[in-house]
């Protein structure tokens, strides 16, 4: 008997929903004119957006890092090295491997000096971040700004000698093309080939911002990865020129020495002790010199070696890659996103009338 009740129950209760949907149904489309005009306005909307807004341009650049590892008889060479007490450097810079290098191409530091970075636009020569300014029509509301009139963003500026105002709109810059129009990354981690990608409004921008930040990324790179390899050298350098120095001295004082003891009667042999230690001096500095000649050559092999190579596969190429919305999908688009509004703003109301 209870399930036969319960049945009953559940047959009423289905049969009301479908009653229920019908009536919601015949209110909407009772509505149709309502809701039509609405996906007209909508769709309107979305052709007009679609005809004003500007095309976006993406600037794409990959490139490969080849950073050779001493190993073999390089590494036999750098440990002989260091049983003199000299360190040639090693295999460093390992923080710029991986997902670090792409977080070094999003690094304030580096996109600032990007900005800063001459380019030739509409004749003249300004900085990136200028560009970036009048693509952006911000001089327009400067203008009315007694503060702001006056700021400039010359290439190749020193960004320790800006005002408070000037870091603050680099940040700014900074800020907006972080969030959406810089993109770094590698397609596969196996893979050691960097993608960047710049979209901006202005074709040339992004362009240019792509090509610099590359380069600026790179220099930073290879300068930082062979920085210690350099350091030695040059302190090597600067040892055998030194050596050298003492060693034409040494040379010079056995001839003065030579000739101050000339036709010397044998029995006055202690008139030759300044010959035979400037004789001393030479083989001492000539062992010193030969090593150390040796050694600088060898922390020119190692210099080479740390020196990172950054084979840039493709370039930005004109035309780019443009993004835009197309009239027909942002009428289409736009008038259904308002009529499905309107259909809930309808039942809304309803609803409230109806409680």
């Amino acid at each position: 008997m209870d399930r036969m009740e319960s049945t009953k129950n559940n047959e009423i209760s289905f049969k009301e929903l479908i009653d229920t949907i019908k009536e919601w149904c015949n209110y909407l489309f009772s509505k149709w004119k309502i809701i039509i005009l609405a996906g007209i306005i909508g769709g309107s909307l979305g052709f007009t957006y679609a005809f004003l807004k500007k095309p976006i341009y993406t600037a794409s650049l990959t490139f490969a890092l080849e950073d050779e590892k001493a190993g073999g008889g390089i590494g036999g060479a750098l440990g002989l090295a260091s049983s003199f007490g000299l360190d040639l450097g090693g295999s460093g810079g390992g923080i710029f491997t991986g997902s670090n290098l792409s977080e070094l191409f999003k690094s304030r530091s580096m996109v600032e000096k990007t900005l800063l970075s001459p380019v030739n636009f509409d004749g003249k020569k300004i900085s990136l971040a200028e560009m970036y300014i009048q693509n952006n029509n911000w001089r327009e509301l400067w203008n009315k700004n007694q503060k702001l009139v006056t700021i400039q963003f010359l290439p190749n500026t020193d960004t320790k000698n800006f005002s408070r105002a000037q870091d603050s709109i680099l940040g700014v810059i900074y800020g907006s093309l972080l969030k959406t129009d810089l993109v770094v990354g590698q397609k596969d981690k196996k893979i050691s080939i960097i993608t960047v990608d710049v979209s901006s409004k202005n074709e040339l921008f992004a362009k240019y911002f792509c090509e610099e930040l590359a380069k600026q990324v790179g220099k930073f790179y290879v300068e930082t990865k062979s920085k210690k390899a350099r350091m030695n050298m040059s302190i090597l350098e600067k040892q055998v020129d030194s050596i050298r120095r003492e060693l034409n001295s040494a040379i010079t004082g056995v001839a003065i020495a030579n000739d101050n003891t000339f036709n010397l009667n044998p029995a006055l042999n202690v008139r030759r002790s300044p010959s035979v230690r400037r004789q001393v001096d030479v083989q001492a500095n000539t062992a010193i010199l030969t090593e150390l000649v040796k050694q600088s050559e060898l922390a020119k092999v190692t210099l080479r070696k740390e020196t990172p190579l950054i084979q840039v596969i493709d370039r930005p190429i004109l035309p780019l890659a443009k993004e835009r919305v197309g009239k027909i999908k942002g009428f289409i688009v736009g008038g259904v996103l308002i009529a499905f509004f309107t259909i809930c703003f309808l039942v809304v109301r309803r609803i409230l009338k109806l409680l």
